[in-house]
């Protein structure tokens, strides 16, 4: 049945791209996983598009194209945490000309625990409250940029430990207040080295109410990494970074529960699971 489904989706592929020519020359488009986990990463790579950058959107987010040789383009999307599975359509478009590729997304049930931290850190005060609202627009604002393309091939994990609380996961904390991990934990020591994940500009190395100590990395084309809870910020703002480079020690700084690294990543703006974006051929 799986062997079915995989052709099936060939076949119609391969109809959508032979009804999509420029000059004679025929767009080979793949999008690599083509079925996804809700809140999954995707590569979308589109060769002998010669020298015209494609348009691209899913579900009206735009997916930012970058050089990956003569004639092609790739970038990488994501189907955030409110995407209802199903079959859904990455819109792409040509010097005019528009096609529509197929992204399935697969029904994804996420697991809820419960957690007991300081209060103070669940139930604010309204100057911790206004903090914390500025410091959330600041970084919307910061995610919402797409500069050009820094990443150096695939992403790696920035903390060689255990995963601990996954992305997706329902926390109920302190019996009342219901957060979803928009990120993934990974276990850690205090002061434990953390690398950048891949090659980019930070954009933030700072501490934050619910973060701690901070870096946030931009890796161009929408995609950044977010780094938290920090016991020390061992880069400053607008460094370049090359992948593996130390950015950073492990801590419990913000609101955590004990040493370990948050670990983030937002493509376009949109929390993506980290898990996924270390599987992806770049």
């Amino acid at each position: 049945m799986e062997q079915f489904k995989r052709a099936a989706f060939s076949i119609l592929l391969t109809i959508t791209l032979l009804l999509f020519h420029f000059h004679a020359h025929a767009l080979q488009v793949d999008v690599e996983p083509s079925e996804i986990s809700i809140g999954d990463a995707f590569v979308i790579k589109i060769n002998g598009a010669e020298t015209v950058m494609p348009e691209a959107s899913l579900n009206g987010a735009a997916l930012h194209f970058g050089k990956c040789g003569d004639g092609c383009f790739m970038a990488i999307g994501t189907a955030g945490l409110k995407t209802p599975p199903g079959v859904h359509s990455i819109r792409l478009e040509i010097r005019g000309k528009a096609t529509e590729i197929p992204l399935t997304v697969k029904h994804t049930a996420f697991p809820e625990i419960k957690l007991t931290l300081d209060a103070k850190k669940v139930f604010l005060s309204p100057e911790d409250l206004k903090r914390a609202e500025i410091e959330r627009e600041k970084l919307k604002a910061i995610f919402q940029a797409a500069s050009g393309k820094h990443w150096d091939g695939n992403f790696i994990t920035p903390l060689k430990n255990e995963f601990s609380t996954g992305f997706g996961v329902k926390r109920i904390i302190n019996k009342e207040k219901i957060s979803i991990h928009e990120g993934l934990d990974i276990r850690g020591k205090e002061g434990e080295e953390i690398m950048a994940s891949n090659s980019g500009r930070v954009v933030l190395a700072e501490g934050l109410f619910f973060g701690g100590n901070t870096v946030v990395i931009d890796h161009g084309l929408g995609i950044y990494t977010v780094y938290m809870h920090l016991s020390e910020i061992k880069v400053s703002l607008n460094s370049i970074v090359s992948k593996g480079d130390v950015i950073g020690l492990v801590g419990a700084t913000g609101r955590a529960s004990g040493p370990h690294l948050h670990f983030g990543v937002k493509i376009g703006g949109i929390s993506a699971n980290p898990a996924s974006i270390f599987n992806l051929k770049l």
